[in-house]
């Protein structure tokens, strides 16, 4: 096994990656808060399908919740594995961080634009732009690794 490279462009990487973790965790629980204050993703349901009883609307934001979180725990753990591959030296770290930045960017961006049968988007777009957020900082880490190859 290699030495880490502990030098200032891999520590700025590694703080990146902690900065995105972070945000992972917020827009992973801004949903739950948002469900009992300010109701985005509810007022966002009820917008598009005006004809659903609440009923309805509880359930459509309960799915949204389960698959919000189910992103969230994913990106935490490929956030977890990426900061475990630089902190252990590994030498395909870069590449993993670039691959598990390319997937977030694609999930972000579904989030972002995936319409619904209402034609409207799916998500809320506040939400959805909450999902990019952490894309910023893993997009940093990996432009800096760039640089140093």
């Amino acid at each position: 096994m290699t030495t880490p490279k502990r030098g200032p462009r891999n520590r700025t990487s590694l703080a990146m990656m902690y900065v995105g973790a972070g945000l992972t965790v917020i827009a992973a629980l801004f949903p739950f808060v948002d469900r009992s204050t300010t109701t985005v993703l509810a007022d966002h349901i009820k917008a598009s399908y005006p004809a659903y009883q609440p009923g309805a609307i509880d359930a459509a934001v309960a799915a949204y919740l389960a698959v919000l979180s189910t992103i969230g725990v994913m990106g935490l753990l490929g956030w977890a594995g990426a900061i475990w591959a630089v902190r252990a030296g590994m030498r395909w770290a870069p590449r993993l961080a670039g691959g598990l930045l390319a997937i977030a960017i694609c999930v972000a961006i579904a989030a972002l634009a995936v319409r619904d049968t209402s034609g409207d988007v799916g998500l809320a777009p506040l939400l959805g732009w909450l999902l990019v957020l952490p894309c910023v900082p893993g997009l940093v880490a990996v432009a800096l690794w760039r640089r140093a190859a």
